[in-house]
């Protein structure tokens, strides 16, 4: 009966702190030249978490131009097989407590109910355990790549030992490592 009603909750939380995930980088580039000086960068990812597709504009300090910097990686199968994991578990163990609620007799006058309730839960938890793997290996690529000198280090001008470059603000992780949390305490 404990699991009937904190299945739920847990998937809920796991696929919510996923898939609702924004994340914000801001970069601050000092050119020596003073052409360009205290330039702000802001850097604005999330769920699915495709990274190539997110890009900004930064200074080229030489210049008066702009260059356009694209991030690194493709995190989005993870991510989304994770949630898409947790809302399928969130679904069939609402329909589990549904039956187990009002059509006990019928689910309990043959064999067959409880078999295919044990085989859809061996398969969901077979399929959690595997989407919590790929999830967490993808959440630590995604902080990876999105480390604040690892971005720094995609801008031209913060290459050059003259200019300045410097993180004013860093994203915040507590979201996505509370979905990997969850998912380790989900069972359907």
């Amino acid at each position: 009966m404990c699991m009937v009603i904190f299945a739920p909750i847990f998937a809920i939380c796991a696929f919510a702190t996923c898939g609702g995930y924004h994340g914000y980088l801001q970069v601050k580039v000092d050119c020596s030249a003073q052409r360009q000086n205290n330039l702000s960068i802001n850097i604005d990812f999330g769920y699915p978490f495709r990274l190539q597709q997110i890009h900004f504009k930064a200074p080229l300090c030489d210049t008066s131009r702009e260059e356009v910097v694209f991030l690194n990686g493709d995190f989005s199968a993870a991510a989304q097989f994770f949630v898409t994991v947790g809302v399928l578990a969130f679904l069939y163990s609402f329909f589990a407590t549904f039956v187990y609620v009002f059509y006990q007799n019928k689910y309990l006058k043959n064999n067959r109910g409880p078999l295919v309730d044990f085989l859809v839960t061996v398969t969901f938890s077979l399929m959690w355990l595997l989407s919590s793997c790929c999830w967490a290996k993808s959440l630590t690529d995604i902080k990876a790549a999105t480390n604040p000198t690892e971005v720094l280090l995609l801008i031209a001008s913060c290459r050059e030992k003259e200019n300045r470059c410097a993180t004013t603000q860093e994203p915040l992780w507590s979201r996505l490592n509370t979905s990997t949390l969850f998912n380790r305490k989900e069972r359907v």
